[in-house]
């Protein structure tokens, strides 16, 4: 029974962990590869020379994990203990014979990685830049050193975007420089899993200052679905410089994912800029991030840079709409908020929020059905919704005193709403609106908007399209479902 098994790989880990006055250093993925490797499991600990402990544990960890399907051991602290846990697949009588053995294969692979570290610990930061040059990115994209090059770039248009100091800047560039060296390190070349970490080991030996070694290692996250992102604001800067040359340096030679292909993971890259955007509460503007990660690709976006900008704002559009789904919203509530604009990611989150939570109460859906109207009237008569609140309107052409009433309920709300929507309060701001709904619900029993005379029927459109213009950027009402 496998769920019987898995328990007793946990009890014998543990048991021996302690039993070498430790603990097991927390692993559920390499517990369940051992559990179906073995059907009698039988736990041995073994001991290896403290002078390995120069290697950083990271390497050490994955030399054991990864080659032997060995367990590490750590102290109270949480320090890397010489010990570690090995799972037998049989009971032996003599158990220490077993753990000679198990050490003289392990001492041979971190003799290896001890070689290896001490080996890179030669080799500058520029020296390892420059071998970036013949390593390939993508055949149509170039090496890795060019995308070293466009992701400082980036990294410098990001710190400018969100009111970044000199010092951040100077960070960032210097992280995004040096992010990609550790590919052509002899340890990550062992042990592809510890590109970035390598980094921001070799980046601290070398006195890189400030936020640099962590954002380097930091770049790459998230890397998985719920994986976690960026702590440093270096480091989620030059991630979504990375992320972003990528996702416009494929999408600009043709490489965008199609159907369940993404071999580059651009769905993933776009959902962690997203996510990380959030995070950060980052407020700067994604088409106008796009426009310049595209701009770095020179003749190959020159002549299409429009439509590129516009699929890959769309890409993203997409992953936003799954996003926000995924935390629970409302689809129709993701769909009337997408429709006006993702833009700038943390606003379109509040508004999200703003716009589910004020539905949820009684007499939002009345008022919705009032909008919804008010919207769909204004499509159909090819007014461009909301955007035309200067369009000429004449208290004259009134024939219903609720014109009226309808036109000073509006100007007592609009500065108001103009106010909270500049501080970000979507909530309030949409609160102020409801307000609206006697005034509203009264000219629509009141009058006929399509009038037929042709001045009395153009005025009233502008009456409405006022009114539009209060919500539209926050929500497209026709998107709820009433």
């Amino acid at each position: 029974d496998i769920d019987a098994r898995r328990r007793l790989v946990v009890a014998e880990v543990t048991r021996a962990a302690a039993a070498a006055g430790g603990s097991v250093l927390a692993d559920e993925a390499l517990v369940d590869i051992v559990t179906n490797l073995v059907e009698n499991p039988v736990a041995t600990t073994g001991r290896f020379e403290t002078q390995f402990l120069e290697v950083p544990k990271e390497v050490l960890i994955t030399a054991m994990r990864e080659h032997q399907k060995y367990f590490a051991v750590v102290d109270s602290a949480g320090q890397l203990m010489p010990a570690f846990i090995a799972i037998n697949n049989t009971r032996t009588r003599d158990l220490a014979l077993v753990a000679t053995g198990h050490e003289r294969v392990l001492r041979a692979r971190l003799s290896d990685a001890q070689f290896f570290y001490r080996a890179d610990l030669k080799v500058s930061a520029e020296e390892r830049l420059e071998k970036l040059s013949g390593v390939l990115f993508q055949a149509d994209l170039g090496s890795m050193r060019a995308k070293s090059k466009r992701i400082a770039a980036l990294g410098r248009y990001l710190v400018d975007a969100v009111g970044g100091d000199a010092d951040l800047a100077r960070q960032v560039e210097r992280a995004a420089t040096l992010c990609k060296t550790d590919l052509v390190s002899q340890v990550v070349v062992e042990f592809p899993k510890l590109q970035g970490v390598m980094g921001r080991v070799y980046a601290a030996v070398a006195g890189e200052p400030g936020d640099v070694p962590a954002a380097i290692e930091e770049h790459y996250r998230p890397a998985r679905s719920g994986g976690a992102l960026p702590e440093t604001r270096t480091g989620a800067l030059v991630a979504i410089a990375d992320k972003m040359d990528s996702i416009c340096g494929c999408f600009s030679v043709g490489l965008a994912p199609t159907g369940a292909a993404d071999p580059y993971a651009l769905r993933r890259q776009a959902i962690g800029v997203v996510q990380i955007l959030r995070a950060m509460n980052l407020s700067l503007s994604l088409r106008a991030l796009i426009q310049f990660g595209l701009s770095q690709f020179g003749d190959k976006t020159a002549d299409r840079k429009d439509d590129l900008t516009d699929a890959i704002y769309k890409f993203f559009e997409s992953r936003i709409d799954g996003i926000l789904a995924d935390h629970g919203f409302a689809k129709d509530s993701v769909a009337a908020i997408t429709a006006v604009s993702v833009d700038q990611i943390p606003d379109a989150w509040r508004r999200v929020e703003a716009l589910d939570r004020i539905r949820a109460e009684a007499d939002f859906g009345p008022l919705a059905v009032a909008f919804k109207r008010t919207v769909n009237i204004l499509k159909k008569s090819d007014q461009d919704v909301g955007r035309k609140t200067d369009l000429p309107l004449d208290e004259g052409l009134f024939e219903n005193p609720c014109e009226g009433a309808l036109l000073q309920a509006y100007k007592a709300v609009k500065e108001k709403v103009a106010a909270t929507v500049q501080d970000g309060d979507y909530e309030a701001a949409l609160r102020q609106i409801a307000t609206l709904k006697a005034p509203v619900d009264d000219f629509f029993e009141g009058v006929m908007v399509m009038a037929e005379d042709d001045a009395v029927r153009t005025n009233r459109l502008a009456l409405l399209d006022r009114l539009a213009g209060l919500f539209t950027n926050i929500a497209d009402f026709s998107k709820i479902t009433t």
